[in-house]
């Protein structure tokens, strides 16, 4: 089946003022980017796919997944992952600790001596991937920007999510690590076959999706 993630239907408020309507569907690999000014419900349409949207806001329509209705799920259970502009990452964890941090637990059929074992094979392959080899052991505040950017993108695709949000993921990266950084992101979304939402400011982040824009009014 086709992965897609679709938006029903969606009316969301603050307070009694409609701030935004939307009708969409993203099927995988694909990236609709939404752009707009602070205020015009950006971040607000993210919370309200991951399920935390803020009590300030109200919301009719659905979300689906891969043809599943997820409107009611708690959020552990959406299976949607968040890149945000910063990495987010935990200090007192290693990277292989903060990529591991978010992987799905093993089955309890296999030894855990052995799942851990994979585990740590798994995400060396990974770093390795994204020219980050050898560096599982390192303290996140030992890399720079760019390096915590990748990690952040694993840990984000180690989870196994079934679609992906990005929240003006690359706006604090100078302008040549912008484009790499958004480069292998996408082309990650797209080697998945995930469906993916990226909200942003920049108008290159936009033309670089070669997906549809949709901007919303102040």
């Amino acid at each position: 089946m086709q992965s897609s993630l679709q938006i029903k239907n969606l009316q969301l408020y603050r307070q009694d003022q409609l701030l935004l309507s939307l009708n969409e569907q993203v099927n995988g690999g694909d990236i609709l980017t939404i752009m707009g000014p602070s205020g015009s419900g950006k971040s607000s349409l993210l919370n309200w796919l991951t399920g935390t949207l803020a009590s300030s806001f109200s919301a009719t329509g659905e979300v689906w997944l891969n043809g599943q209705n997820i409107s009611n799920l708690p959020t552990h259970l959406r299976h949607i992952g968040v890149l945000y502009q910063d990495a987010l990452l935990f200090s007192h964890l290693s990277v292989a600790g903060n990529i591991a941090f978010a992987m799905p637990k093993a089955n309890k059929e296999s030894s855990k001596k052995g799942s851990k074992k994979q585990r740590l094979e798994k995400i060396e392959d990974a770093l390795a991937q994204v020219g980050l080899a050898g560096m599982g052991n390192r303290h996140p505040d030992s890399l720079s920007g760019g390096q915590q950017a990748r990690v952040a993108l694993l840990r984000l695709l180690l989870s196994e999510p079934k679609a992906i949000l990005l929240d003006e993921p690359f706006s604090k990266l100078d302008t040549q690590l912008r484009v790499d950084t958004r480069q292998l992101v996408f082309d990650q979304i797209r080697n998945r076959n995930l469906p993916a939402i990226m909200v942003t400011h920049d108008h290159s982040d936009a033309e670089a999706t070669s997906g549809k824009v949709i901007h919303l009014a102040p």
